[in-house]
């Protein structure tokens, strides 16, 4: 199968916050934009936006998305932090720190309760070098 495009689609109870957060915070730009419906680019990474009540969605499944952890992987998380936490107006669920896995990171609250890990890849301890898988396809099924 040849995927052409995936990426996330937040269900929310306030669209337009949503959207307001991710392009005010990460500098994502509208694509497509209706009262229930955002689409958002920032260079090749796509993020929808959708009214969690809208017909579209099925009904059983209408309610914001929760419990999902949003990773974005940055030049420079220190930087970040200091523009998003130290100097601006976020607050860090998980403060900046460095991981033995292999993660500089710090952890927002988006609206609706989704959570943003924000990262640097930094330098794996020892103990996780077995851990490290390189990928041997391209993923064709």
């Amino acid at each position: 199968m040849q995927i052409t495009s995936a990426y996330p689609v937040l269900l929310s109870s306030d669209v337009t916050a949503t959207a307001d957060f991710w392009r005010t915070h990460f500098g994502f730009e509208t694509t497509f934009e209706v009262d229930w419906y955002v689409s958002l680019r920032n260079q090749q990474w796509e993020l929808g936006i959708v009214a969690a009540d809208h017909e579209t969605v099925p009904a059983t499944h209408r309610r914001p998305t929760g419990a999902l952890l949003i990773n974005l992987e940055v030049d420079d998380v220190d930087e970040q932090y200091r523009r998003l936490v130290l100097d601006g107006p976020l607050e860090a669920l998980l403060p900046l720190r460095s991981e033995a896995f292999g993660q500089r990171h710090f952890i927002l609250a988006a609206p609706g309760g989704v959570l943003v890990d924000v990262i640097t890849p930094i330098e794996t301890d020892p103990t996780y070098a077995s851990a490290l898988v390189t990928p041997t396809s391209g993923g064709n099924a």
